[in-house]
């Protein structure tokens, strides 16, 4: 069984690796995987031929639709998002969907834009919310590409964050109520 351990950039592959790119796409041989298994650095798959295969990758983000990924000999394989269960959002005009996608991301729901509608992994709370909001859900099968995190970047394997000190030692919070609890 090969043993993916190396992400490589599609922008930096060589013409001799993108020829054996193409010449995989031409015998339709990816490895298809849903969303929840492109999270993970580390699982066992099968291509499309039925070929084991295992992927342990160094942990940093998400395997992208069409990334490519190398073995220590040199084998190359490409992933393409698998079509999974989604909840697709629509609504009668672009401020509600806005305000759709306002609502779902306040809640960190890992979520794919498109120009005219929402994806999400099923989830009936969910829905409910959007109906009360008046916009429309349907389940459909597609792949799923949500969006990364604005700090995250294409580089990958870092994250962007800022320390604060939230302590407030100019003030105090007592506070005396003349209530009594008898």
């Amino acid at each position: 069984m090969n043993i993916y351990t190396q992400r490589l950039d599609l922008s930096t592959l060589s013409a001799e690796q993108q020829a054996i790119i193409d010449k995989q796409k031409q015998a339709e041989n990816f490895l298809y995987l849903d969303f929840d298994t492109r999270q993970r650095s580390r699982f066992k798959a099968e291509t499309q031929h039925q070929e084991s295969i295992g992927v342990d990758l160094p942990r940093t983000e998400t395997i992208k639709n069409g990334s490519v990924l190398a073995d220590h000999q040199g084998n190359l394989i490409q992933i393409m998002a698998a079509k999974q269960g989604l909840i697709e959002v629509t609504a009668d005009n672009d401020f509600d969907l806005m305000k759709g996608a306002y609502h779902l991301g306040n809640r960190h729901v890992p979520l794919m834009l498109t120009p005219n509608a929402l994806y999400f992994e099923p989830d009936h709370v969910l829905e409910a919310m959007l109906h009360q909001l008046g916009l429309h859900t349907q389940a459909v099968q597609a792949p799923f590409e949500p969006e990364t995190g604005a700090y995250k970047g294409n580089q990958g394997g870092h994250s962007h964050s800022h320390g604060h000190n939230h302590s407030h030692h100019y003030h105090d919070h007592s506070h005396t109520h003349g209530n009594s609890h008898d």
